[in-house]
């Protein structure tokens, strides 16, 4: 992995990792149904793993690992927090959980565009954060 774009599409990819981590704990103890904590706490475990994989190859590669942008944590946050103060539901988790994988995978797509010259390795884990998003999104559907 010896090109910059490689380098910066991992660091997005573990960046929203995190984001997605971080976006489930925040709603995991608002959660009614035991079978919505488990699509979630499934999910943040697969987000997890990959992210502990992103970490490893952005170390072997001597680069550090990102952080999801302070201000995007924080206008996650306040959505968060408005919508569930108005109507705390499973129903409302779902919806807000749904928006957050909707533009993940928007970003993604996004950046494997914008850095074109990444390894196809690096692309392929891309692919693989996708797919996490997607599937979520789609068990999500029952719960809106």
């Amino acid at each position: 992995m010896e090109n910059d774009d490689t380098i910066k599409l991992l660091k997005e990819c573990d960046s929203g990792t995190k984001m997605a981590v971080s976006s489930i704990d925040e709603v995991m103890d608002r959660i009614q149904k035991s079978e919505l904590k488990d699509v979630l706490r499934e999910s943040r475990e697969h987000h997890e793993k990959l992210g502990n994989e992103l970490h490893s190859l952005l170390i072997k590669n001597d680069s550090e690992e990102k952080d999801p942008n302070p201000m995007a944590k924080g206008m996650s946050w306040l959505k968060t927090n408005m919508k569930m103060s108005m109507n705390e539901s499973d129903e409302t988790v779902a919806e807000l959980i749904t928006d957050g994988c909707d533009m993940g995978v928007k970003s993604l797509y996004r950046y494997m565009n914008q850095y074109q010259a990444a390894d196809e390795p690096s692309r392929n884990i891309c692919k693989r954060l996708i797919t996490i998003e997607e599937k979520l999104r789609d068990d999500l559907r029952a719960y809106l």
